[in-house]
């Protein structure tokens, strides 16, 4: 297992970079197929198999559950083929048995969007609020203190940064990189920012 920090890709103020992605439910869906329903978009690049995204299911779920404003999106671009547990069969019996329950959970499986938002590794959530017509990052980082999978919270970074988005504020807090298992790239799909 290869631990990973996030790093600053994407930039504050910068728009969501577009994607395509089926979703568990047989749907696609876009950024902005979340933009009817929601004021707030959380993108979490994430999996089912790596310790780290999965100490945090509960922490998005409850996120999901809370906060009706925000859409709560799953995107695992991990290779399934070295993999399995993330293949997309595994993710819908994950939402099927009520384990994941975000608003949506998509697969990224030519790992574009991945690259696209600078993704290093699972969890990796990237906190979108409305500006102008379009999604616009806020926030960018760990979603609480909680950096280990068997450490409990006390902090809870991304509902402060939500909290902020929701009553029009702007999100200042310092960078905090989220942690967590590397993404696993095809071999050859690496991006630049990969070292």
């Amino acid at each position: 297992m290869v631990v990973l920090e996030s790093d600053e890709v994407l930039q504050r103020g910068d728009t969501a970079p577009e994607f395509e992605l089926e979703g568990t439910d047989g749907e696609t869906y876009t950024p902005e197929d979340f933009a009817e329903d929601h004021s707030v978009l959380l993108v979490v690049f994430t999996c089912n198999h790596c310790p780290y995204a999965q100490a945090k299911i509960g922490t998005l779920n409850d996120i999901a559950d809370d906060y009706e404003e925000v859409a709560v999106v799953g995107v695992n671009p991990n290779d399934e083929e070295e993999y399995p547990e993330d293949s997309f069969e595994e993710m819908v019996a994950a939402v099927e048995d009520g384990e994941v329950d975000y608003t949506a959970y998509l697969r990224d499986d030519l790992q574009e969007a991945a690259a696209a938002y600078g993704a290093r590794c699972t969890p990796d959530p990237f906190l979108f609020g409305r500006k102008d017509g379009e999604w616009v990052l806020a926030y960018h980082g760990r979603l609480t203190d909680a950096t280990n999978p068997d450490e409990e919270p006390t902090e809870h970074y991304g509902r402060e940064a939500i909290d902020t988005i929701l009553s029009g504020g702007t999100v200042d807090m310092e960078y905090r990189p989220a942690r967590g298992c590397s993404i696993k790239w095809r071999e050859g799909n690496e991006p630049d920012y990969v070292e």
